[in-house]
């Protein structure tokens, strides 16, 4: 009778009217510390590896550029910015600005293809995965193997010579390496045509996850394919173009396999990074060749913030947050 009549206890209150207990006092810093601590010690070993591989040696490769380092010496004199002037001073390390010119629009060239294509095979076309393959595959192959091959074909006597003798073209023929006017051209297609894969197959999965429903209701408001593209596709798949033109512009400055393993950088083909190769490893002027790497990284990163600046990928994201900095500045004042 006694047990009948017992009060209940307050956990079985709190039970029986549907409310879960409360934390006590003195569990919840120990929690929240704990909850915070958690993801930071799961990142602890990737930004460890990150500073020690990355950042670390582009801050020694900073000091390197300060000094007049032969990369044997154990001695570093501190030069200050002289390897800055000199970058920019000397006539060859300034012409392989004047050569990156050539990939810079080969790289747009590329897009502009890459683009085509994409929309091209997006819709129903004969033979698309074949074509498909076709576009992509020259990416798969290494650059060392694409260099060797395009210098058999375009040798003096080679395929491509071969190729206009038998259409009737002599005068076409070229030194298509080993004419300076001529050899950027060359060299810039050839690259062209080995990364154009790569633009091709972001751009051919940002169009395809454009849902059907919207090209029908196009369709159903009269826009030509034109219209579709240009009011439907392009503006879906801006971060993916914003993307490839990053990697244009910095692919385009630090070009290497090709020129190097095609020429060597003879004839007037030599580009930025077998600038800074020779000038490090031939010239032994590791300080020098540091500064034009400093140079090289600090240029696309302008670019990039150029690019982001002036074409973002959400413009109406970003017209909103001036909108409300906007405000709260008024509210401010």
């Amino acid at each position: 009778m006694s047990t009948l009549t017992q009060a209940p206890s307050k956990a079985s209150t709190a039970a029986g009217e549907g409310l879960t207990e409360e934390p006590t006092p003195a569990r919840r810093p120990h929690r929240t510390i704990r909850s915070k601590a958690t993801p930071w010690l799961f990142l602890l070993l990737p930004l460890t590896l990150l500073g020690l591989l990355t950042y670390l040696p582009v801050a020694n490769m900073f000091w390197y550029s300060l000094t007049d380092w032969d990369g044997l010496d154990p001695v570093k004199n501190f030069v200050g910015l002289k390897n800055y002037v000199n970058a920019f001073t000397q006539p060859a390390n300034l012409r392989v600005f004047y050569v990156s010119l050539f990939y810079f629009v080969g790289a747009f060239a590329q897009m502009g293809l890459a683009l085509y294509f994409a929309t091209l095979l997006s819709f129903s076309t004969v033979f698309r995965n074949m074509w498909k393959g076709l576009l992509f595959f020259p990416y798969l192959i290494n650059g060392v193997a694409i260099g060797l091959i395009f210098n058999n074909f375009l040798r003096p006597d080679g395929g491509l010579d071969s190729l206009l003798i038998s259409m009737g073209l002599d005068d076409l023929i070229l030194q298509w390496t080993g004419n300076p006017a001529v050899v950027n051209y060359t060299l810039a297609s050839v690259s062209v045509w080995r990364y154009m894969g790569l633009n091709f197959v972001l751009f051919l999965g940002a169009i395809q996850s454009i849902g059907a429903e919207q090209y029908e209701a196009a369709a159903l408001d009269g826009a030509n394919r034109w219209q579709q593209f240009r009011h439907l596709i392009l503006p879906s798949i801006r971060p993916i173009v914003g993307l490839s033109a990053i990697l244009a512009v910095s692919g385009a400055l630090s070009v290497f396999e090709i020129p190097f393993i095609m020429t060597g950088g003879a004839n007037g083909s030599e580009t930025f990074v077998i600038r800074t190769v020779h000038t490090a490893f031939q010239l032994n002027h590791v300080g020098l060749a540091s500064a034009m790497a400093v140079v090289l990284l600090l240029i696309v990163l302008v670019i990039t913030w150029v690019q982001r600046t002036l074409l973002p990928d959400d413009p109406d994201a970003k017209a909103a947050r001036r909108a409300a900095r906007r405000k709260t500045k008024e509210a401010g004042a």
